[in-house]
């Protein structure tokens, strides 16, 4: 029996910075092969009011993100839970990238949104998309609340769900391959 391809996880929220990027880490941990990405036009972080966001491009370094918080409110961002966030980002990736300017990091077997908006916007960049290989690929919603709390449980439910949906594929491939 051939050995089973590794599936592509894409793990997606609106900044790449809170429910993507945990679940990109729970799934990297499990050394599954996953990337993550936001579909926002740039990247809002909580400021010290909510009419006082923190905003960067895509591709600003976490670290950078950091060494900012850091220098600005270091007590807040700390109490509110952005430095810890941020750290654990530092050690996931380099950068929060954007999802509609991911073609060039091939293929994916399933991407993974986390709220309905987010969802709405991968399925129209696919639908844009100039077709390439006519591969299918699975997109799914879990709509998880952006805080802290929530995206750790929605990574492990993430990690379950593309293990589940693995399994299943290849129970059915076997079968599928096997009758013929």
């Amino acid at each position: 029996m051939a050995a089973q391809r590794r599936w592509r996880f894409a793990m997606v929220c609106s900044s790449n910075m809170n429910r993507s990027m945990e679940a990109h880490a729970v799934l990297g941990r499990a050394a599954l092969d996953v990337q993550s990405y936001g579909t926002g036009s740039q990247v809002k972080l909580p400021g010290p009011s909510m009419h006082e966001p923190n905003v960067y491009n895509f591709g600003t370094p976490y670290s950078i993100i950091y060494e900012d918080l850091q220098r600005k409110d270091p007590d807040l961002y700390k109490r509110n839970g952005l430095l810890p966030m941020l750290k654990r980002n530092i050690a996931v990736k380099l950068a929060p990238q954007r999802w509609q300017d991911n073609a060039s990091d091939g293929v994916f077997d399933m991407i993974l949104t986390f709220e309905e908006r987010v969802f709405d916007l991968v399925v129209e960049d696919m639908n844009n998309r100039e077709p390439r290989l006519f591969k299918s690929v699975l997109i799914i919603n879990m709509d998880v609340k952006d805080n802290h709390e929530e995206a750790s449980i929605g990574a492990k439910l993430a990690l379950d769900l593309c293990h589940k949906v693995f399994k299943q594929h290849n129970i059915y491939s076997v079968y599928s391959y096997s009758f013929h």
